[in-house]
């Protein structure tokens, strides 16, 4: 890995759940293969999915970190691996689309202790493994007018939304105006109707990387929850 990759640890559905490729198709790219998809017949929707399409069709557990001085993908794979024998499958909630500060996204109906926990475990035992951020990337999150609390986390964990301030989310655009979202909203609760309607357990966690800055994310190495 180069000193400007990253590796995150994700939520994403398995290749044959409905929910990837309905994920895959309306970001506009295959998070496994990397490869293009065609996108729904939505006005625009290239244009609003670009920031999205990036990171790859996902929930975030552990956020995209560079590795500390001396460590290598090999470290991350084995902690990533011991986390996910320890973790067991579980159901997850019903999603839904939602308005999340102005993006759509889908997230779980009901509260989901088990996926908490497993985000709550992602981030603290693979934090050793994180390189700090650096000034600038503490001033970009900053922009977004974090509280004390989400400026805490910033601080001590890299991210400012874990733990206490995590919130599941499934990104599906990037910040739409009112009127974009009277648009969208309704097309995106139409595309995903079939895809959401299929019960779903989380069964594993994937490792996701960028290979450089700028670089999309894909997905590296599917690891089963086996605890």
């Amino acid at each position: 890995m180069g000193s400007d990759a990253r590796v995150a640890v994700y939520y994403a559905p398995p290749p044959d759940d409905p929910l990837f490729a309905a994920g895959a198709a309306w970001l506009g790219r295959d998070p496994e293969s990397g490869a293009p998809t065609p996108q729904p017949n939505i006005p625009d929707i290239a244009e609003v999915t670009a920031e999205p399409r990036l990171y790859g069709f996902h929930a975030t557990l552990k956020p995209p970190m560079r590795l500390a001085e001396g460590r290598q993908w090999f470290d991350v794979a084995e902690a990533a691996m011991q986390l996910a024998d320890r973790a067991a499958p579980f159901d997850l909630p019903h999603l839904a689309v939602y308005d999340l500060f102005g993006f759509l996204a889908l997230r779980e109906t009901i509260p989901c202790p088990p996926l908490q926990a497993l985000a709550d475990a992602c981030v603290e035992q693979l934090d050793p493994l994180r390189a700090p951020p650096s000034d600038a990337e503490l001033t970009r999150r900053r922009r977004a007018k974090l509280t004390a609390r989400q400026d805490e986390m910033l601080v001590r964990w890299g991210y400012p939304y874990v733990f206490d301030t995590w919130f599941f989310h499934m990104t599906l655009t990037r910040r739409l105006t009112a009127d974009e979202k009277r648009r969208y909203q309704p097309a995106a609760e139409k595309y995903f109707a079939h895809a959401i309607a299929t019960p779903r357990r989380v069964t594993e966690i994937c490792l996701f990387l960028q290979s450089g800055a700028g670089e999309p994310f894909v997905i590296a190495q599917r690891l089963p929850l086996r605890g």
